[in-house]
């Protein structure tokens, strides 16, 4: 993840929309808001949610592919894992106006 200094908002948690009730999304916000880099962000809380992520898949038995309208999680094993950062570089490269 590129480095990247951005001030986090008091109020982040409150000003997203987050589904009544859904105390999770409220957590994650909060804990998102508080990391002042895309370094710090990705050490606190992406990683480790990644990590349950993995977990839960491995004991499971399945691969997780989630597909959003603004971002892609791809779970794979070890393995074929650099190779698919490259076909997602490449590809994004690719979409990019030139």
């Amino acid at each position: 993840m590129a480095k990247q200094k951005q001030e986090p908002s008091k109020k982040a948690a409150k000003n997203h929309d987050a589904p009544e009730g859904d105390d999770i999304v409220v957590q994650l916000i909060a804990l998102m808001d508080a990391c002042p880099t895309a370094e710090s962000l990705n050490d606190r809380v992406i990683t480790p949610f990644s990590v349950a992520l993995e977990k839960v898949c491995l004991a499971r038995g399945y691969l997780m592919n989630i597909y959003g309208d603004g971002s892609n999680i791809v779970i794979s094993n070890p393995e074929d894992s650099e190779t698919i950062y490259h076909l997602i570089d490449e590809y994004l490269d690719r979409q990019e106006p030139s």
